[in-house]
């Protein structure tokens, strides 16, 4: 029987496992105290996406960092303050091929859309969403996130066609998601002792009530237009569009993704192009999109961008074609976004417009140019591909930290004021606003953060096969793994001699959906996620699974193991690592 990608942890693990670890080592999903984000009461770097407050600009794009709920609640900790959700739809049994994750230099994958079950999907928002309402409240962490955590937002995004949006899967999913009671009320019996005074929390029963549309490539604009009108007048949702760098035209992304950012690597199908939305088509799919929005009283925006469908010429990932993010996409949709204002002036929301839609922006965000993002005026402004680098959901906090610092030092108190200020510069310097300043600098002068010869560079390799016991200890599968699968266990010191290495590393099985990217950056010869010991806590996935295998079972207050047939030598090494003083972050009881 074919295993399921992925087998979510209960409400009660979840939180079982984040008070183990805590309190045993002062982390969190292997995320350390010092990761955890703060707000700073004397620089305000709040925005406003569709009329809810959220207190920063940052978080996570519809992908591998919201599909399941501890993704979410770290991305949470690290300071993310709006989370668009992964794309739900009624094909919720896909096959996706792996790995389907590349990272090596700039970004691909070829996964598209949620690998759990709608009802899945749902029961892990939610469990996010109760999570972070008890962690705001949690003693133990009230040092660390300060007295004011601010306000978060919850963004749904479903796809691809009315038909499926209409079906009762996805019917039932929105439903839930703007009234949770019900699942609420039915997880409560799971939060465990530590945290057991929020059983009776009044948790917020709307989830989210704002939604983006995922088009994926090639819908058609009838079916977008149609799809709009259902989620406002069926749900009265206020509603984001993603859009396509397809929208461009072929030439103009030839030019710029080869001759001036020299991706010659980089094959473009022209078909992809043709099939897509027009960008005639777009500009009046925008205008009676916002007005039909504005006649029933509900807000209309856009997302710059989707991925970009490009030839998979590398054959490190098994399926073609594949979808390209990151520093050339980034070029691309701030592009795309300088030719819609042309087009389209006094329609955004952004500095100098003075419009009412909303943009937000999804592409090649990093720590280098968030700054200059968030100055183009777009809220929130999301990421990926910068949060599968080493670091991962730890990369949040210096990025935001980065932006407080140029607000303050701006002179400025708050993020509104201190885009006022970036467009005041820009249009001194003889630009339209901060967005043709951007799009100027980076097609130019500071192109090379983008250009291909900048992005290049390989992950570290060392000349060594990977083992299961000891390795150069970089950490780099735990902060790389979007998942929380990963964990870093330090090694008995009875040990020390015959297993070798500071730490080990284990990774929870149920939670990896070999994805690939511990594979990209480890250092040594190996995949992390079929060598490390792979650690079960569902029977039937233990029984099911291929070569090396533990399960994790209760002596007592204890957690033991098992092994699979031909792994029980390595079971008396592996009962030592996961008995030691921080031990494995699962508790008897929750297994």
């Amino acid at each position: 029987m074919k295993q399921p990608p992925l087998t979510p942890m209960s409400l009660t693990a979840i939180l079982g496992r984040i008070a183990h670890e805590w309190e045993s080592r002062g982390r969190i999903f292997d995320l350390p105290s010092a990761r955890i984000w703060k707000l700073d009461p004397d620089v305000d770097l709040s925005i406003n996406f569709l009329g809810r407050p959220a207190a920063t600009p940052l978080g996570p794009a519809a992908g591998p960092h919201t599909q399941m709920a501890q993704n979410i609640v770290l991305a949470w900790l690290a300071g993310s303050r709006i989370f668009e959700l992964k794309t739900v739809q009624i094909l919720d049994s896909l096959e996706v091929a792996r790995p389907c994750i590349d990272m090596q230099t700039i970004g691909y994958n070829i996964e598209w859309s949620q690998e759990l079950t709608v009802p899945e999907s749902i029961d892990e928002y939610v469990k996010a969403w109760m999570i972070i309402e008890i962690l705001k409240r949690w003693d133990p962490l009230k040092e660390h996130l300060g007295p004011d955590t601010g306000a978060h937002v919850f963004d749904m995004s479903v796809g691809y066609d009315l038909a499926g949006i209409r079906s009762p899967k996805i019917v039932n999913f929105v439903g839930t998601m703007m009234d949770a009671s019900q699942r609420i009320d039915a997880l409560r019996h799971e939060i465990p002792e530590p945290f057991e005074a929020f059983r009776d929390l009044d948790f917020p029963a709307k989830i989210a009530d704002t939604l983006t549309l995922s088009t994926f490539h090639g819908c058609p604009p009838d079916e977008i237009d149609g799809i709009v009108r259902h989620l406002i007048d069926e749900y009265e949702l206020d509603v984001i569009v993603k859009l396509n760098p397809t929208l461009l035209g072929f030439a103009s992304v030839d030019g710029l993704l080869h001759e001036t950012l020299g991706y010659d690597d980089v094959t473009i199908i022209r078909d992809t192009f043709d099939a897509d939305l027009q960008f005639d088509r777009a500009v009046r799919l925008i205008t009676d999109l916002r007005a039909h929005a504005a006649a029933t009283g509900r807000r209309f925006g856009i997302k710059v961008t989707n991925t970009l469908v490009v030839k998979n010429e590398k054959g490190w990932m098994p399926d073609d074609p594949m979808y390209l993010s990151g520093a050339p996409l980034h070029v691309l949709a701030s592009s795309l976004l300088d030719r819609l204002i042309d087009e389209l002036p006094g329609v955004f929301d952004l500095p100098g417009q003075n419009g009412t839609s909303p943009v937000t922006f999804s592409a090649g965000v990093t720590k280098a140019n968030v700054a200059d993002t968030v100055a183009m005026g777009v809220a929130p402004a999301t990421m990926s591909t910068d949060l599968l680098k080493p670091g991962g959901y730890g990369r949040l906090k210096p990025m935001l930290n980065a932006l407080a610092a140029e607000v303050s030092e701006s002179g400025v108190a708050s993020l509104r004021e201190w885009r006022e200020t970036r467009f005041a510069e820009a249009v001194a310097a003889g630009h339209r606003d901060w967005v043709a300043s951007h799009v100027a600098a980076i097609t130019g002068d500071g192109v090379g953060l983008y250009h291909k010869d900048g992005n290049s560079k390989l992950p570290r390799r060392v000349d060594a096969g990977l083992q299961m016991w000891g390795c150069v200890a970089c950490n780099l599968c735990v902060t790389v793994c979007p998942n929380g699968a990963f964990m870093k266990l330090p090694t008995p010191s009875h040990l020390s001699d015959q297993i070798g290495g500071r730490w080990q590393y284990l990774v929870l099985a149920e939670l990896c959906n070999e994805c690939g990217n511990c594979l990209t950056f480890c250092p040594e010869d190996g995949d992390p996620a079929m060598i490390k010991p792979r650690l079960f806590l569902d029977e039937s996935r233990f029984a099911g699974a291929e070569g090396q295998a533990f399960r994790l079972v209760a002596s007592g207050q204890e957690v033991s193991a098992s092994a699979a047939a031909g792994w029980e030598s390595e079971l008396a090494t592996l009962t030592a690592v996961i008995a030691g003083d921080q031990g494995v972050p699962i508790r008897a009881t929750d297994i």
